[in-house]
Order: structure tokens, then C-alpha cells, then sequence
């Protein structure tokens, strides 16, 4: 891994990047390209901090714990109690810390493997838990879908898929993979304003020999050192004036025979 890490050439200008990982097993496939990504971009000139929620223990389930100074004898209302917490300064420690994270970040990059076609529960959790009400969304933030709360940063979704790609082609059987990684593309990452880059994925994993592992490695490669030159994915802007005040698109701007998730890209 660390000859592939060397081929990058230092950037001019190094930027800021989080990697959140989630898988439990040290050794797997996720574990090593996370640990490819790490070496790839520093040595490309880059910052890089690592969050790897099974190491960190990361309690999935959002509950009254995040919010220590709740009373306990309260009605928990989690958006109301959320946002007070983040405007206070009062949500627990490990919320904090990984916000922190997130503001430090020029981009973040998402490794994991592809389970019942979302991620693990564990960065589900990392989700609910770390993207509040008042820090990732709400009414004291930009917008949802356009440059929002996390604007400016980007984002890449980089995947381990057990099945074969052709699966997950536009005639597969599980669907193409932009449309089962929709909800996180567009409805966690674009809604929050990150700049969504297409995303990488390793298929057929389960027992990927040894020269699989180097292909791939060597194709995220690629993928990484484009991580600030690549074009996201273009996502209609909610306040760009494609959709009317029922948040519905505009009759007449979609494709000639354009349909489904399709209609909400350029």
C-alpha cells in the first residue's frame, strides 16, 4: 500500500480531509483502504484525521445521552433539544469533538461497506447523532440542497459491495448503485450542502484475491487524487429557482424522458 501511496505527486496547495470509517474487523478490505487513503493523501501534501467508530466504540443509537444537562424528567424533543444543545454548547463531548472534525474539513471521505444497501448502523448513528439540528440543518442555516450548513466541503462515498457490479447496473437486480446511494448523496450530503463527488466502489469483495485488492487500490488512487479538481454530482439547487414552493420541480425542466432521482440533477 505504501508504494501506491508514494506514486501521488505533492499538491500546491494541501487541504483538509476527515475519513470516517466504519467496519469491525481491523483486517477487512474497508480497514485497508482506509488505511490506503490515509497514506495517499498525506503524501499527496494533504491533512488527514481518521475517525474509525468501531475503534472509538461509537454509541449508534442518538438518545437523552447526548444531551447531559437534558433533565431527565423532561419530554425528550429531539429537534428542539438538539438545536438548544448545539446553539449552548452543551451536546456530549464526543458530538462535539467529531463537529469539530467536520469544521476543520475541506472534504470528507466516507469508507464503508455496503450492508442491506445503507451503511453499517454504526455510521447510521454517526449521522444522527453528529449532524444536529443548528449545526447541519435548521432554520438559523443556509438552506437545505445548495450550499447549506457544511458548504464548500465535499464529499466522496467510498464503498465495498459483496455483489458483482453488473448487479448493480441499470438493468441489475438491486438497481443502479447512484439510486441506492441516493439517500445518502442527496439526502444526507447535498441537503447539508457538501459537494457530492460520485462515488467509488470496489465490487465482488468476498474473497477479493490479493491482485483484486492492488486494482482497486489502485483505482481509488485515482479517485483520491481528484478528490478537489473532480466535478460533483449536479444536484438541482433549492433555492436556484428549479422547484416551486411545494419543494416540487418546475414542469418542463426535466430531460427529454426523464424520470424517478434523475430529475433532480442538471
Amino acid at each position: 500500500m505504501n508504494s501506491h501511496a508514494a506514486q501521488q505527486q505533492p499538491v500546491d496547495r494541501p487541504r483538509r480531509v476527515l475519513i470516517v470509517t466504519a467496519h469491525p474487523e481491523p483486517h477487512s478490505l474497508t480497514a485497508a483502504l482506509a488505511d490506503f487513503a490515509v497514506g495517499r493523501l498525506r503524501a499527496a501534501g494533504h491533512e488527514v484525521r481518521l475517525s474509525d467508530l468501531y475503534a472509538m466504540k461509537w454509541q449508534a443509537a442518538l438518545g437523552a445521552d447526548d444531551f447531559p444537562e437534558h433533565p431527565a424528567d423532561e419530554r425528550l424533543r429531539v429537534l428542539d433539544v438538539q438545536g438548544g444543545a448545539t446553539r449552548d454548547g452543551r451536546l456530549a463531548a464526543e458530538l462535539a469533538a467529531e463537529q469539530e472534525k467536520l469544521r476543520w474539513a475541506d472534504a470528507v471521505v466516507f469508507q464503508f461497506p455496503l450492508w442491506w444497501f445503507s451503511v453499517p448502523a454504526i455510521l447510521k448513528g454517526w449521522i444522527d447523532r453528529v449532524l444536529t439540528f443548528g449545526f447541519a440543518h435548521g432554520p438559523d442555516v443556509p438552506p437545505p440542497y445548495s450550499e447549506g450548513a457544511l458548504g464548500r466541503k465535499r464529499a466522496l462515498l467510498a464503498v465495498s459491495v459483496g455483489a458483482r457490479e453488473s448487479a448493480f447496473s441499470d438493468r441489475g437486480a438491486h438497481g443502479p448503485l447512484a439510486d441506492v446511494l441516493f439517500p445518502l448523496q442527496h439526502g444526507v450530503l447535498w441537503f447539508t450542502g457538501m459537494a457530492a463527488l460520485e462515488p467509488f466502489a470496489v465490487y465482488g469483495t468476498v474473497g477479493l484475491p490479493e491482485e483484486g485488492f492492488e486494482a482497486a487500490a489502485e483505482a481509488y488512487g485515482r479517485r483520491l487524487d481528484g478528490l478537489f479538481t473532480e466535478e460533483p454530482v449536479p444536484f438541482r439547487r433549492l433555492d436556484g429557482g428549479d422547484y416551486g414552493r411545494d419543494m416540487r420541480l418546475r414542469e418542463g425542466l426535466e430531460r427529454p424522458g426523464g424520470r424517478g432521482l434523475e430529475l433532480h440533477t442538471r
